[in-house]
């Protein structure tokens, strides 16, 4: 072996070693930040779902400036969300009042089984079991300091990212044209007009897994309203409010959801409980496999068997984030792919080669004799 291969392997071996050791950094650097990480992607998902109302609005309400519609987007936005969490809120601090002041009552008709808790602590042997393990439960709560404070420390996180969601998603908002312009002057017109085409569409899909959401979500809540108000359930529409914002969240939402309308079911009554359970049993089933596929299917344009399998694949990498993220994922991955296609025809190469000049095999000057 000469010098120069010699040089030529030791040459490889460095930058086969760089390349490793940067792929490590890499790694290592997107786990230490993942969580920040996780707030920009999020971010980039609602900069892309608000940048076309944004858009509208620049052209329509903000006299074509568009920091004034970006801002007068973002204010709808935050109204709508406090609005929303004010429905909670106010209710639940009216509830929680009635029900401290009402504690000795429910405590005293607990133990005497009357009420529907009552029943249910009789029926279950609640309290017989309290009694006989009352050292256990003294034991556990006296150890609830730590995750107390873990868990206000987790809220006082959740706040920051959100916190920090809304203003990295604003200035997405109102930055990202620039942006956009300032990296597509960097490719010649052809290859630049294909990136904002292709970036156009990943972000109709976007918006269309947002719309198809929306849609799937105000149908669960119409229907828990309708069975919880036949049940008798109290507040039965702020329970179906609650069930639909959770069933946002594909394949788990309308679990969380139906956790907390059965719980208030069975306060009502044991069978008001069971047939509320049924139906979340039922209405989740159809939901995943049946309307989840085919509004997604029209909104999205993917295969129904696509969604669930990208659905089912990103819980399985990425939990909750992965559900969110999965069906607009797959949705860019399908158009990546299909504009990768139609630009090269189908084919690896827009025109077979031979040789190592790739040759065409069309060419006239092409020596037969050397491809045989």
């Amino acid at each position: 072996m000469g010098e120069s291969d010699s040089r030529a392997v030791a040459r490889r071996t460095l930058i086969v070693i760089g390349l490793v050791l940067a792929t490590v950094a890499v790694l290592f650097l997107a786990y230490e930040t993942r969580r920040v990480l996780t707030w920009i992607v999020i971010s980039v998902f609602f900069a892309v779902a608000l940048h076309p109302l944004v858009t509208w609005a620049t052209r329509r309400v903000a006299f074509g400036r568009r920091w004034l519609a970006t801002l007068l987007v973002f204010v709808v936005v935050f109204a709508v969300l406090a609005g929303l969490i004010a429905l909670f809120v106010v209710p639940l601090v009216n509830e929680g009042s009635q029900a401290i002041r009402d504690i000795p009552k429910i405590v005293e008709d607990a133990r005497n089984g009357r009420g529907p808790v009552g029943g249910l602590m009789e029926r279950f042997h609640v309290i017989q079991y309290a009694q006989d393990n009352a050292d256990r439960i003294r034991e556990y709560a006296s150890g609830l300091g730590a995750p107390t404070i873990a868990f206000l420390t987790g809220v006082a996180t959740t706040i920051a990212g959100i916190v920090t969601i809304f203003v990295l998603s604003y200035l997405m908002v109102l930055e990202g044209p620039r942006a956009v312009d300032a990296a597509l002057s960097l490719f010649d017109d052809r290859r630049a007009e294909r990136i904002r085409r292709v970036g156009h569409d990943c972000a109709k899909t976007v918006t269309g897994y947002i719309s198809g959401n929306l849609i799937i979500s105000v149908v669960c809540g119409l229907l828990t309203y309708a069975v919880l108000a036949l049940l008798g359930i109290p507040y039965a529409g702020l329970i179906a409010l609650f069930v639909a914002l959770a069933d946002l969240i594909p394949l788990v939402g309308a679990t969380l959801g139906a956790v907390i309308a059965s719980l208030a079911a069975f306060t009502q009554s044991v069978t008001a409980g069971v047939v509320t359970v049924v139906f979340f049993i039922v209405y989740q089933q159809l939901e995943n496999h049946l309307l989840q596929p085919v509004v997604f299917a029209r909104t999205v344009k993917l295969n129904p068997l696509t969604v669930l399998v990208a659905i089912l694949i990103a819980v399985e990498l990425a939990g909750i984030l992965g559900a969110l993220l999965a069906i607009p994922v797959a949705g860019i991955l399908q158009i990546l792919v299909r504009d990768t296609w139609d630009a090269r025809r189908g084919r690896p190469k827009e025109e077979p080669t031979v040789g190592e000049s790739e040759t065409p095999v069309d060419s006239p000057a092409l020596d037969r004799s050397t491809v045989a």
